[in-house]
């Protein structure tokens, strides 16, 4: 006869038994840990993710800026030649007391600095000019910006090769157009005026664009208002360009007047590809040689790495202060403001 009495539950113990279901506390604990996790996984995220994304330039920077500048400095103080760049004689200050006694390094310096001024002074009041036109409503105002930027996307070599036809002593279309007007034909690459206007020719119709581009965003930045105030007053557009618009656009010109120096002190493939049966020797008499070239010639021409070496160390030091007088400048500006 069966029992009435129902068969008791199995244990825990027992085998096959179902498992316990874990308690609310026990539900509770194990959120709070995996939030913790996250909140640490969050918070080094934050912490270390702006130092992985700045690493790539930094490693970059050390590997092709940092270290040739440190090995070039050692070089500098070492007779050293390219032929055997391991072989080094220590000569301390040597090399650079010899550029002090050069000939052909202070006519390279000269011929910087010449080429320097002729390049930048047009070059920046052009594009100053350029841009105060743009800054107008003009139809088709966008081709312009994109033409004005055209000579600055294309390469050194093409455009100075078009120049070097331009420029031609005997079928350049210069000396043509000099013909038509009664003017004797010119010497470009021989004279030493000649040749450094024609340099700089080259380099104010690659960078005037760009120069322009920056000092139009400058322009779009001044307020309205101070143009309006300017016409009330009885002011004509001239007249708001030297008073409004200059005033305003100092810092972005002084910026423009610092590059353009700099891109100046390192001049090199328009001088080099100028006259290229006269390689790096600037001509026949060096008189459009620059820094740059002179630097690649007792480099990879002479072999003299040393000598290099102090050259670009030199030019180091130059634009260290060009920087400095910047930085004067810029604080000088912001006081009177």
């Amino acid at each position: 006869m069966a029992s009435d009495i129902p068969a008791a539950a199995p244990s825990q113990g027992e085998e096959g038994a179902a498992p316990a279901r874990p308690s609310p506390t026990g539900d509770a604990a194990a959120a709070e840990r995996r939030r913790a996790r996250r909140s640490r996984w969050y918070r080094r995220d934050v912490r270390w993710s702006p130092y992985a994304f700045v690493a790539p330039f930094f490693v970059f920077f050390a590997a092709f800026g940092l270290f040739p500048l440190l090995y070039t400095g050692w070089a500098s103080l070492h007779r050293v030649e390219l032929t055997a760049p391991t072989d080094m004689e220590w000569v301390g200050l040597r090399n650079f007391s010899r550029l002090l006694e050069d000939e052909f390094f202070w006519n390279a310096l000269k011929n910087t600095f010449t080429i320097g001024v002729i390049s930048t002074v047009p070059q920046l009041l052009i594009a100053l000019g350029i841009a105060h036109l743009l800054n107008y409503r003009l139809r088709a105002s966008m081709f312009f910006r994109v033409a004005a930027l055209t000579p600055y996307a294309t390469s050194v070599a093409a455009a100075t090769l078009v120049f070097v036809l331009l420029f031609g002593r005997d079928y350049g279309m210069i000396n043509w157009a000099l013909g038509l007007a009664g003017i004797n034909p010119v010497d470009w690459q021989n004279g030493e005026w000649t040749s450094q206007i024609a340099v700089s020719t080259i380099v104010i119709w690659r960078w005037t664009g760009y120069n322009a581009l920056i000092y139009l965003a400058a322009m779009q930045a001044i307020p309205n208002d101070l143009y309006e105030s300017a016409a009330l007053d009885g002011a004509s557009r001239w007249q708001q360009f030297v008073h409004v618009t200059v005033p305003s656009l100092r810092p972005t010109i002084l910026f423009t007047c610092v590059v353009s120096t700099i891109g100046a002190t390192q001049l090199f493939g328009e001088p080099l590809l100028f006259n290229g049966s006269a390689g790096a020797t600037g001509g026949a008499d060096h008189q459009f040689q620059t820094l740059g070239l002179y630097l690649y010639e007792q480099g990879w021409v002479n072999l003299h790495l040393g000598r290099a070496s102090a050259i670009a160390w030199t030019m180091f030091l130059i634009l260290l202060v060009i920087g400095a007088v910047n930085w004067l400048l810029v604080r000088r500006l912001r006081k009177s403001a």
